[in-house]
């Protein structure tokens, strides 16, 4: 694979490429589409494998080229699905198949409710803002794994010092991409961790607030006023990566 792209678009699904009015998602993917040839094309979102299929069923739907699924534990070709197993198997490594574990630590813990979402190397909750505790999050912490909380709802226990900005670099790392043309873009706090990697990153302007909040000291970070799709094609802009509207 060349590692020249133009591009390489690595964005989170929900609220951002998937983000937008109808008409604004249908020319943001034939305008991407139309540059195939010059963008590498990677998902890097907290949906597992068979969310990102189900995508593709449509044929106007971009397929991207690379998926790093699972909040950055799941990492694979884009349309092969088999594993980039140098990633991947670095992210295993540092998980130690410790799902059980997790589930007994905090099956009594209040405000959570175990996601009915495959997981093999993270372990995902919905959880009660009013009713989690610190406690929980700090008994994750002094077992020796990350916890990572979004929108309100989602609390993910990961594998120490693995998210999606850590695994996105490896990612980089291993294909041999040029930083300078990776650009992150996402929409809430799961995403904060490809903003502090310091590439130039595009926070959509549906963002949630507590995202919006972190990354007001972030220079690297163009937080753009408009959502989803055309938010990304805005940040796009501003960083010399215009993209051709589609007629």
């Amino acid at each position: 694979m060349r590692s020249n792209y133009s591009l390489v678009l690595a964005t989170d699904l929900d609220g951002t490429f998937l983000g937008g009015s109808s008409q604004q998602r249908a020319e943001f993917y034939q305008s991407i589409q139309a540059c195939r040839d010059d963008i590498l094309l990677v998902f890097v979102t907290g949906r597992d494998l068979g969310f990102v299929r189900s995508l593709c069923e449509d044929p106007l739907f971009p397929h991207p080229d690379y998926i790093i699924g699972d909040v950055g534990t799941t990492i694979v070709d884009g349309r092969t699905h088999e594993p980039l197993r140098e990633v991947q198997d670095w992210v295993s490594d540092r998980w130690q198949d410790a799902g059980d574990r997790v589930k007994a630590m905090l099956a009594d813990e209040p405000g959570l409710e175990l996601q009915p979402v495959p997981t093999e190397r993270r372990i995902s909750y919905y959880y009660k803002p009013d009713e989690l505790q610190p406690s929980t999050v700090q008994k994750v912490i002094d077992a020796g794994f990350d916890c990572i909380l979004s929108a309100d709802l989602y609390l993910d226990v990961m594998p120490k010092g693995i998210a999606k900005g850590p695994t996105l670099l490896k990612f980089i790392d291993a294909l041999s991409l040029d930083p300078d043309s990776v650009i992150p873009c996402g929409d809430t706090l799961n995403d904060l961790s490809l903003f502090e990697t310091g590439l130039k990153s595009v926070a959509v302007g549906n963002s949630e607030p507590k995202l919006v909040k972190a990354i007001q000291t972030m220079d690297n970070v163009y937080h753009s006023p408009h959502p989803g799709v055309a938010g990304i094609r805005d940040g796009l802009t501003v960083y010399g990566k215009q993209l051709e509207v589609a007629a």
